[in-house]
């Protein structure tokens, strides 16, 4: 189902969803978005200009900002998104500047980050190639990017297992344990497929690396 709307468009929330989103994530993810503020962290220096696509509510740029000294950008395709996120920095007491916009056009000039950062979103993207594409644009010469996002070739014991550390309860659970086996995971890209989509692309240097249920992609300009 979820390859089959996103041959339409890129898939972004909004409404209820997107609130309800953004609940979950400060309740259960705030610890996973911490350690993906801290891989991102072990790459970028003091002052480096940093892009997060397709933050949602925000939440790791957030926990980026509060690392160290970085100018972050975020950008989501999801206006509603893009709204949450300034209120949750604002209430962090962090600076990050959330814009909307696409990823597979993005609306800013070429060589302008020195890191790229894409957490569960890249299978919702129409144009992955062209997204790639964008992503190697407004990289620095010799900048990295890294993408994580869910692998489909992991077991459903694994998915169980993850969701179960997640604390949730009663139909939340049951939620969210459907939506990874049945819609999320038959959307992701698995190992061999971000490899071809990779060779298509301008990025030479990569790494594509399997962690817990997820698959964390490196490029390098």
């Amino acid at each position: 189902m979820m390859k089959f709307f996103r041959r339409f468009n890129d898939l972004g929330i909004s409404g209820s969803f997107a609130r309800w989103y953004n609940k979950n994530s400060r309740e259960h993810r705030l610890e996973e978005m911490k350690s993906y503020a801290q891989e991102a962290a072990k790459n970028i220096n003091s002052g480096a200009s940093v892009l997060e696509v397709a933050p949602g509510p925000g939440y790791l740029s957030i926990e980026l900002a509060k690392l160290g000294s970085y100018k972050i950008t975020g950008l989501d395709i999801s206006k509603d998104f893009t709204i949450i996120a300034r209120e949750n920095a604002k209430a962090a007491g962090v600076e990050v500047d959330f814009l909307q916009g696409n990823a597979a056009e993005m609306i800013f000039r070429d060589n302008m980050f020195d890191f790229i950062i894409c957490t569960a979103a890249f299978k919702n993207f129409k144009q992955p190639g062209r997204v790639l594409s964008e992503f190697y644009r407004v990289l620095n010469p010799g900048a990295s990017a890294l993408i994580i996002d869910m692998n489909p070739d992991v077991s459903n014991m694994q998915l169980d297992d993850y969701t179960n550390e997640m604390n949730l309860k009663g139909i939340e659970a049951l939620f969210m344990k459907l939506m990874f086996k049945y819609f999320l995971k038959k959307g992701a890209h698995n190992k061999n497929s971000f490899k071809e989509l990779i060779s298509k692309s301008e990025f030479q240097n990569y790494d594509v690396r399997e962690i817990g249920i997820c698959l964390n992609v490196y490029l390098r300009k």
